[in-house]
Parts: structure tokens; C-alpha cells; sequence
């Protein structure tokens, strides 16, 4: 198959394809001799691994090392876990610190009458101010 037809069965665009050609997370395509990249099977499958891990929160960097732990089919399912767990403990710790960030700004929105002198605002004498959120 064509990239074009690649890239709608993996459900990314064109130029997402080539980018993750070119970053190695889709091996080198063959070409025709018209120059045109040949596809197959394997490629849709690896491209929506690609993309659901990405939808997960992976990084590309992580995303590699999702892949090359995929291919030892002699292995242990063990390390696959292992970086599932490991993105779960930073998603955690980015929910803390957003959920932080939303109860610091609920305090400054919840604070401010929302009229009046602009001098008079807690929002921007927050902001300004020189002490921690």
C-alpha cells in the first residue's frame, strides 16, 4: 500500500508517517521504482501502537523503547509492565501538580470581585507579588 492509504488505516496524516520514518519508529519503507514508499500490514500495525501510545502519554523516546520491547517475543512481559507502571507514576505526578495549579488559580478567581480599580485586583497583586503561590 501507498502512504497515503498508510497513514488513513493508521489514523495519522501523511507527514506524521514520514516523521516517524524518519525518527525510527517505522522502519525504512521500500520503494517502487516510480520512488513511491510501499507499506504493509506490519507498518499499520506499528503506526497505531505508535499512536495509542502516544494517546496514553508516552514519549517518542518511550515509544522506541515500547517497540523494541515488543519485538523480544521470547521475553518477559515484565519490562512492558514496568514502563506502563513507571508512565502511570509520573501521570500521578503531574495530576498533583496540576490539581495545585487549578486550586491556586480557583483561590485567585474566587477572590476577585471582577470589577473595579485594576490596583485594587488580588489576581494581578498575586502575580506581581514576590511571594510563592
Amino acid at each position: 500500500m501507498k502512504i497515503g492509504e498508510l497513514a488513513q488505516r493508521a489514523g495519522v496524516n501523511i507527514d506524521t508517517v514520514r516523521y516517524y520514518e524518519r525518527e525510527g519508529l517505522l522502519p525504512k519503507a521500500a520503494r517502487l521504482k516510480s520512488g513511491y514508499r510501499i507499506y504493509d500490514e506490519d507498518d499499520v500495525r506499528r503506526l497505531r501502537f505508535v499512536r495509542r501510545a502516544k494517546a496514553l502519554g508516552f514519549t517518542l523516546p518511550e515509544i522506541r523503547d515500547l517497540l523494541s520491547l515488543s519485538t523480544r517475543r521470547d521475553n518477559d512481559m515484565g519490562p512492558m509492565k514496568a514502563a506502563a507502571k513507571e508512565k502511570l507514576v509520573a501521570v500521578d505526578v503531574k495530576l498533583a501538580e496540576l490539581t495545585r495549579i487549578r486550586q491556586g488559580l480557583e483561590a485567585l478567581v474566587t477572590s476577585c470581585p471582577g470589577h473595579g480599580a485594576l490596583e485594587q485586583c488580588p489576581i494581578l497583586a498575586a502575580l506581581s507579588g514576590e511571594d510563592e503561590l
